[in-house]
């Protein structure tokens, strides 16, 4: 079984490195290539393809928007991301991605992503599974966010958040002694987080509630909560989320 391979990469220099690459492992085909999303979209539409090798920087539409819209497809072909950079990592299980690859390729890396989308094409039996549409295999949350400090990127544990806030246009995370930098919105933090532990304080921060040490009244029923970082910072509580966190505590 070989499977039918589209590349979509806007540099020329990337596809034909990928498609060397690939020419080396005999259970793939090539049998399209595009340079932004909007043409690998029209190829997908017009043929079957198996797997799909995308990169994620493009102009235009980027690839985990592309990846997100193909999975509404019927038959959505496997996405494997080629991409040179780390930090889109963490967001690739939302669009079902099988495996992602940092550029430059390592063929051992590439081979093992491809032998896992043909683990998902193949029935128990060994034989193409023929009843049941391919679906990608979603990759595993971890309690990690993605976030950036002196220009590299740091993957922060979930529990060594003591709050996040917006500052300006950005979103930072807040440790008990630093501050980094996130490409998320407040929302979608607020989406990633654990329900369980983070609460949504305020329009402008989320905070980890086993960090909380102190609840101090403000006024017209708002409220302060000192946390449990360097600086015992106070995180505002609204009036409309203090009620909320009156019931979640009991009090």
């Amino acid at each position: 079984m070989k499977l039918r391979a589209l590349i979509v990469d806007d540099e020329y220099p990337a596809r034909q490195e990928l498609r060397y690459a690939l020419s080396r492992i005999d259970n793939v085909e090539v049998v399209g290539e595009a340079t932004n999303a909007q043409e690998a979209l029209m190829l997908i539409k017009a043929l079957d393809y198996s797997v799909l090798f995308l990169d994620i920087a493009m102009p235009g539409m980027n690839g985990l928007e592309l990846g997100s819209i193909i999975q509404e497809l019927p038959r959505p072909p496997y996405v494997i991301y080629v991409t040179a950079y780390d930090e889109y990592a963490v967001k690739a299980f939302d669009v079902n991605a099988v495996d992602y690859i940092l550029k430059p390729i390592d063929e051992k890396r590439l081979r093992k992503a491809i032998a896992k989308v043909m683990r998902l094409m193949q029935g128990s039996n060994g034989e193409v599974a023929a009843t049941a549409e391919p679906r990608p295999e979603p990759l595993a949350r971890i309690d990690r966010i993605p976030a950036e400090k002196n220009g590299k990127t740091v993957l922060v544990a979930e529990g060594d958040i003591v709050f996040a806030f917006t500052e300006g246009d950005a979103v930072y995370l807040k440790t008990y002694g630093d501050k980094f930098l996130t490409r998320f919105t407040l929302k979608e933090l607020e989406a990633r987080l654990n329900p369980n532990i983070f609460f949504r304080t305020h329009r402008c921060f989320i905070v980890n509630l086993h960090k909380v040490k102190e609840i101090i009244p403000y006024f017209n029923g708002t409220y302060s909560l000192v946390v449990d970082d360097k600086e015992k910072s106070e995180v505002p509580l609204s009036r409309a989320q203090a009620k909320k966190l009156r019931r979640i505590l009991g009090f």
